[in-house]
């Protein structure tokens, strides 16, 4: 298993196109060596108007397998995607889930030499992601190559030999998994998000935010984090004239749902600022799991009347890192580890 890594835009789902035949490259060449099946973005690969059952072989003619082929994997795959109910109708009607089920399905059993996985899985649940993992686990071990495409980092430490980081659409570097991967995240704790694109409200002439970052507790910028880490996010602001000022953030998933909420009247008075400020929040272990996070920050008056500056859904960092007895990676539900108390007790006799 070959992992592919960068940053959005450095040209890695550009790459999976072109070596699945879907874009022609500008220059230069490909050459690959046997049958390619491709789980790219939602809805490439499928015909829309046909059934789940008339694209399993349209899929695997698409492969140069015979009927007779493509049948003796087509229950291994209905049972795979799950989707039994749903086989005589078209997949325009499927849900993204169901889709990506079967998608995956399709190319996984159908026994192509290249397997081409891009970030589509994570449209799937944890369930089924660990399922799909489990499948390409097992595709690489009977000797096919697979191509994985994802941004979350501990699957390509769990699943890939090799990996090849792509920035500005140029090769940075490439080989084996753990220093390729060391390198990428020091590269990343470098970077920062530009406030500006993610402003969705500023009051003119009053304060507003100019920088959100994140780092150690020493200080050392940082964004991907491993688990048990301490996270400290620090706003930088400006405020044209002295003003009592709140200032609050929220810590979302990478689908924007809202996790929890702190503002600085939580712990101390509003404070007055003239000037440049900064405000600092620490999240301490274990709350996070593993995954990629976003913030949402906001200026305001401590009575929330006035709100003079507003950000939402900037991606901030991300918590990697291999499953400990601390931190377990299970399938329970919940995007937060609390370490709760518990308690429990037998009864000290039988009722009668």
């Amino acid at each position: 298993v070959v992992g592919i890594i960068g940053r959005n835009g450095a040209g890695k789902s550009t790459l999976l196109k072109i070596l699945s035949r879907i874009t022609e490259p500008s220059t230069g060449r490909i050459r690959l060596r046997g049958r390619v099946a491709s789980l790219l973005e939602v809805g490439t690969g499928f015909h829309a108007e046909l059934s789940g059952r008339e694209n399993i072989f349209l899929n695997g003619a698409i492969l140069g397998m015979t009927k007779a082929e493509i049948r003796s994997k087509f229950d291994e795959i209905v049972a795979f995607a799950e989707v039994e109910k749903f086989l005589d109708t078209p997949v325009k009607h499927y849900s993204s889930g169901m889709y990506v089920r079967l998608a995956f399905a399709v190319a996984a059993h159908l026994e192509p030499e290249i397997l081409i996985v891009d970030e589509v899985l994570a449209v799937g649940d944890a369930q089924f992601q660990n399922k799909c993992l489990g499948k390409i686990s097992e595709v690489a071990s009977h000797g096919r190559t697979v191509l994985f495409v994802t941004h979350q980092i501990e699957m390509v430490d769990r699943l890939t030999r090799r990996v090849i980081w792509l920035a500005d659409g140029r090769l940075r570097e490439q080989g084996e998994t753990k220093p390729v991967v060391s390198n990428y995240l020091a590269a990343l704790s470098t970077a920062s998000a530009d406030v500006a694109d993610y402003r969705v409200q500023h009051q003119h002439a009053g304060p507003r935010i100019l920088r959100a970052r994140t780092h150690a507790v020493l200080g050392e910028p940082k964004t991907v984090f491993r688990q048990g880490d301490v996270i400290v996010i620090t706003l930088e602001g400006e405020a044209p004239r002295t003003t009592p000022l709140d200032v609050g953030i929220v810590v979302e998933n990478h689908r924007d749902q809202a996790l929890f909420a702190s503002h600085v009247t939580d712990t101390q008075d509003a404070q007055i600022f003239t000037g440049r400020f900064s405000a600092s929040v620490t999240i301490a272990p274990p709350v996070l799991r593993k995954g990629r996070y976003k913030i949402s920050v906001a200026l305001f008056s401590p009575d929330k009347k006035a709100f003079y500056d507003v950000l939402l859904h900037m991606p901030a960092f991300e918590v990697a890192g291999t499953a400990t007895q601390e931190f377990p990676d299970d399938d329970r539900w919940g995007d937060l580890f609390l370490s709760l108390k518990w308690t429990t007790s037998a009864p000290t006799s039988l009722p009668c």
